[in-house]
C-alpha cells in the first residue's frame, strides 16, 4: 500500500479527533475545498470508504499512531 504523505496524516490525524473539515481548515489556514480534497486522496491511498474507514486503517498500518488520538475526559473514567 503506498503510504500516506505528511499533510495526509495531519489532516486525517485532526478529522480522527471529532474536527469538522470547516475546523480543520480554519486550524490549517486552508480552504474547505482542499481538506475535502486531502481527505479524499488519503481514503483512496488507504482504500477506506469514509472518514471513520479510514482512520480505521490508518490506526491498523500504522499510518496514525493511537497516541494521535485524544480521549474526552469524559471517556477516560468510563474506560477505567
Amino acid at each position: 500500500m503506498k503510504a500516506l504523505t505528511r499533510r495526509q496524516r495531519e489532516v486525517l490525524a485532526l478529522a480522527a479527533n471529532g474536527n469538522t473539515n470547516q475546523q480543520i481548515a480554519r486550524w490549517l489556514h486552508i480552504s474547505r475545498d482542499t481538506v475535502n480534497n486531502i481527505l479524499g486522496n488519503a481514503y483512496r491511498t488507504l482504500g477506506a470508504h469514509d472518514r471513520a474507514h479510514a482512520v480505521a486503517i490508518a490506526l491498523a498500518v500504522g499510518e496514525l499512531g493511537v497516541q494521535q488520538i485524544i480521549v474526552p475526559d469524559q471517556q477516560r473514567g468510563a474506560a477505567a
